[in-house]
Parts: structure tokens; C-alpha cells; sequence
């Protein structure tokens, strides 16, 4: 544990010395704060609608930028090494390829979990001392399982990433994957599910669809962030489906942790690979 602790400390005081906490927490705050206070502005109205609507905004929000985020900032986790000449350095001591790889999640995933404590915390702290008659619990419990659920969503790409940068032979090479691999996940899957149904004409079994939510960690998110709330019936597209899958919120909650597991072995198999 003590190997692994001081990679992770090593990946966390790069991301402080790089500017990474400090750059996503503001922008986690300037543009949480601003949802809160102008989402609404397109209808004409100004100002803190509601915690549901909140929420709701900034999920999408999230769902765009967490996954751009962790891929940006471990896209180059080990090819980076690699190029550098300090993978092979590292390999040298008694370390082995799953504590480099244990450390360097922990190392980002405490870069992510902070930057979206602080960021989105400003919201929540903002809406607290500003707003009037707000429910103080409602919003601790809407907004902490928007946190928690948003650095899982990222740790799932952070694990992506790994993956990734264990298979690309330069850094170029991983960063124009990590940008496909965004593509797909947050903007292609739904509209291939949604053609997918069109263009069956009736041969595909809608009732599948929901199911096939479960293979997007994106969508996931966005389960676990409009449920609860008497606003979710509200939702398009593919979410409008959501209330046809019959698993409980824990159920999503765990296919989020899932997601993380099975990319972390997937990564640490290909870093095996890699150097044999």
C-alpha cells in the first residue's frame, strides 16, 4: 500500500503543480453557478428555479464535460511514461505494473473527487445562503449524489483512459482516441440506439432499449441524476424509457462501480502486454 500511496501522491502533486484542481474546480463553479441562477433564462426567467431543475441542468452539463475532463487528464498515463523514459525507471524498482496502475487512479481520482467537491460544493453553498425558503435537506441530498455520482462518472473514464494509453504507441495516437471514444459514449450511442429503433420498422424489440442504456456509463448518470425527483417524468429521448427498466437506483449505482472495476482490469491486462 505504501507503493501505491506514493504514486498516487506523486500523480496528485503533478496535478496541483499542472494547475488541473485549481482549472476544474473553477470551472466546475463558475458554470454550476451559473446554471443555478440563469438555466432558466431561455424561458425568460431569471433566477433559482428549483433544486430539481438544478440538478437536471447541471447532469447535463456533466455528462459533456466529467468524461472530456478525466480523458484529458489521463490519456498520457502510461504512452506518457513511456515517451518520457520513466516508465521503464519505474519498472525497475520493486513496484509491480497493478500498484502503478492503482496509484495513478488514486493519485486522479482524488484530483477529480476534489475539483468536483470544491467546484459544484460553491453552488450548493451559494443556493444555501442566498435563496430563500430553500429545503437545506433536499439540497445536501440533491446535490450529494450529484457529486458522488459525477467522480464516478469520471473515475469510469479515468479508468478509460488507462486503457487507451496502454494500447496507443504515442501520446498523439491516445489523445485522438480519448477524443473518439468521448464521441461515442456522449453523443453517438444514444442517436445509434435511437436510428436503431427507427429504422427496425417494429423488428427490434423496444423493450431491449433501456436495457441497453446499462452499456453507457453516460447514461447511467443520467438515470441515477432524474430519478427521485417529481421533475424526472420530464425527460427525451432515450431517458423518456428509463421508467421500463426494472432495477433499482442501487442497480445503477453499482453498474457505475462496475464500469470502473471492469476497465481497471481491462487496463491493467493490456499494461501486462504492453512491456512483455
Amino acid at each position: 500500500m505504501t507503493q501505491i500511496w506514493n504514486i498516487a501522491a506523486k500523480e496528485f502533486s503533478d496535478g496541483l503543480r499542472n494547475r488541473w484542481l485549481l482549472a476544474i474546480s473553477l470551472l466546475f463553479a463558475v458554470l454550476a453557478v451559473g446554471i443555478a441562477w440563469l438555466g432558466a433564462a431561455a424561458s425568460g426567467q431569471v433566477g433559482f428555479t428549483s433544486i430539481p431543475a438544478t440538478i437536471a441542468s447541471l447532469a447535463s452539463l456533466a455528462t459533456f464535460l466529467m468524461p472530456l475532463i478525466a480523458l484529458l487528464l489521463a490519456y498520457d498515463a502510461i504512452v506518457g511514461e513511456e515517451e518520457g523514459g520513466t516508465l521503464m525507471l519505474l519498472l525497475t524498482y520493486p513496484l509491480g505494473r497493478g500498484q502503478i496502475l492503482l496509484g495513478k487512479f488514486v493519485g486522479h481520482g482524488l484530483i477529480l473527487a476534489l475539483a468536483t467537491l470544491i467546484g459544484f460544493g460553491c453552488a450548493a453553498v451559494a443556493i444555501a445562503l442566498l435563496v430563500d425558503d430553500v429545503e437545506l435537506g433536499l439540497l445536501l441530498w440533491a446535490f450529494g449524489r450529484f457529486m458522488v455520482s459525477s467522480t464516478l462518472l469520471g473515475w469510469v473514464f479515468v479508468a478509460l483512459a488507462y486503457v487507451l494509453s496502454s494500447k496507443a504507441s504515442e501520446k498523439s495516437s491516445a489523445a485522438g482516441m480519448a477524443l473518439g471514444v468521448w464521441f461515442l459514449f456522449v453523443l453517438v450511442f444514444d442517436l445509434a440506439l435511437l436510428a436503431l429503433l427507427v429504422l427496425s420498422k417494429g423488428r427490434f424489440n423496444p423493450d431491449l432499449l433501456p436495457w441497453l442504456l446499462l452499456l453507457n456509463p453516460t447514461d447511467i448518470y443520467r438515470l441515477i441524476n432524474l430519478s427521485g425527483f417529481e421533475g424526472s417524468g420530464n425527460a427525451i429521448g432515450l431517458m423518456a424509457l428509463s421508467s421500463d427498466l426494472p432495477v433499482s437506483i442501487s442497480v445503477l449505482w453499482l453498474c457505475l462501480l462496475l464500469w470502473v472495476g471492469a476497465l481497471l482490469l481491462l487496463a491493467y491486462w493490456m499494461f501486462r502486454r504492453r512491456l512483455t
